[in-house]
Order: C-alpha cells, then sequence, then structure tokens
C-alpha cells in the first residue's frame, strides 16, 4: 500500500463530497440570477482546509489538543479576526480497495476578496507547516465566492 497515494485520495474523496453537497452556493448563485431577491453582503472568499489525522508511516495520530495547539499557533495569528474548526470523519477506498477512515478537521476561512491574493500566502504556509508538523501527505483546499454579512 502506498501511503501517499491513499492521502492523497482521501483528500480528493472528501473535497468532492463538499463541493457535491454545497446546496449554499447553489442557493446563492439562484438568487444571484434572480433579481427579486436582495443581493445582502459583502463579497467575500471562502476558503475550506482540510486536515487529515492519520500518519502515513504509522506514528500516533494527531491529537484534538496538538491540533487546537496548531491552530493557536499557526492560524489565529494570521487570521485573527475569526475562524471556524469543525470535526469530521474522511472514508476513501485505498490503492488495494480496502475502505480506510480517520478522523479529520475542517478549517473554514472568511475574508473579504481585496484581501484575497496577501491571504493565499498565508494559507499555503499553513497547510506546508501542518504537513511538515505531522507528517501529512496533503492538506485539501477550497476556495469559493461568497456574499457575507455580520
Amino acid at each position: 500500500m502506498r501511503p501517499h497515494l491513499t492521502r492523497t485520495r482521501a483528500v480528493l474523496t472528501a473535497a468532492g463530497l463538499l463541493l457535491a453537497t454545497a446546496a449554499p452556493t447553489a442557493y446563492a448563485t439562484l438568487a444571484e440570477a434572480d433579481s427579486s431577491v436582495p443581493e445582502r453582503g459583502a463579497p467575500y472568499v471562502e476558503t475550506q482546509l482540510f486536515f487529515g489525522t492519520e500518519r502515513p508511516d504509522g506514528g500516533p495520530a494527531v491529537t484534538d489538543k496538538q491540533f487546537m495547539a496548531f491552530v493557536d499557533t499557526e492560524v489565529t495569528p494570521e487570521f485573527p479576526d475569526g475562524l471556524t474548526v469543525l470535526n469530521g470523519r474522511g472514508q476513501w477506498r485505498d490503492v488495494s480497495g480496502k475502505i480506510e477512515k480517520e478522523r479529520s478537521y475542517e478549517l473554514i476561512l472568511l475574508y473579504p476578496v481585496g484581501r484575497a491574493a496577501a491571504n493565499d500566502r498565508k494559507i499555503e504556509e499553513i497547510r506546508r507547516a501542518y504537513e511538515k508538523a505531522f507528517g501529512q501527505e496533503a492538506v485539501a483546499r477550497v476556495d469559493d465566492r461568497a456574499r457575507v454579512d455580520f
């Protein structure tokens, strides 16, 4: 079994499932097409990052305490205005055909479109830091446009 292919496949499967069930995006598209629906909020980017917890080398899984410490030291300083962390479960079929399952985390960041270029670098640094700190092959990233009103 090749762990890096398994990890990549898991991340891509999780991202695909998320996109397939993105009903709020579909509703937003309908609202934009229908001029009778008022447009609310400002243009933002929504970035979702998916962090696996199983280590490809067979080492101990990333714990909640370790993940939240990572968020506190690596993410919060770059995105102090706010973020959301969700717990998840991922599953995929590995190269040998076996169904693999693991705990995961989804991190959601919202930021104005005007800050997208500057935040792209920060987000990529966060992804690389997690991969290095916890021996991960990849951290999935999904970016989408949104209208946000606080």
